[in-house]
């Protein structure tokens, strides 16, 4: 929770900054490398979050992985970060901003799980269900779980609606272990 709120405050800052500075879109670009750079290396993500590694070292790396791709404000606010022995929350940092920055373009984002990949008649039939309970644009990603068995789960804002088998067979266990009729030895 508080890793949650800490990297929140930094996102908040760097999108109020990329707005007054009116570079708010490529900034969501930098954060998608970053993000998605430090997501798919765990070797990466373990380096930021090393306290046995020094900042000057960790400084250089985010030049040398990130100077050319990402625009120069977005490589000082790292290295501010860097210094300040925050390092630890980049990926979480990258990932707040990319919800702020939905929020400030008035999308919300929806997240569709099921047990196989969802097909195109599905993907319309949840968007028009969230259109009638929001007036947000949205932004559908999808998730693939073999253990929800069937059906789905749609979330968005903080609202949920589970279908899944899973959770069928979970509510019919649960009836089953207070049947009354059934005697107790």
């Amino acid at each position: 929770m508080a890793e949650t709120k800490v990297a929140r405050r930094y996102a908040k800052s760097l999108l109020d900054l990329g707005v007054e500075r009116n570079v708010v879109d490529q900034i969501h670009n930098d954060m998608i490398c970053v993000h998605s750079a430090i997501r798919g290396s765990r070797e990466l993500a373990q380096f930021f979050k090393s306290p046995v590694i020094n900042t000057d070292k960790k400084e250089n790396v985010l030049k040398e992985l990130f100077g050319s791709k990402v625009q120069q404000m977005t490589l000082e606010f790292f290295m501010i970060i860097t210094r300040k022995k925050r390092e630890y929350y980049i990926e979480d940092i990258a990932q707040s901003f990319l919800e702020l920055y939905d929020i400030f373009k008035g999308r919300q984002v929806a997240t569709l799980t099921t047990a196989v990949p969802a097909d195109d008649t599905l993907r319309k039939q949840m968007l028009e269900l969230i259109a009638k309970n929001t007036s947000h644009q949205i932004v559908l990603k999808e998730k693939v779980d073999p253990s929800i068995i069937g059906g789905f789960i749609l979330r968005w804002g903080d609202r949920q609606i589970d279908t899944s088998v899973a959770r069928k067979l979970h509510a019919l266990k649960q009836d089953f272990k207070g049947n009354l009729y059934v005697k107790d030895y």
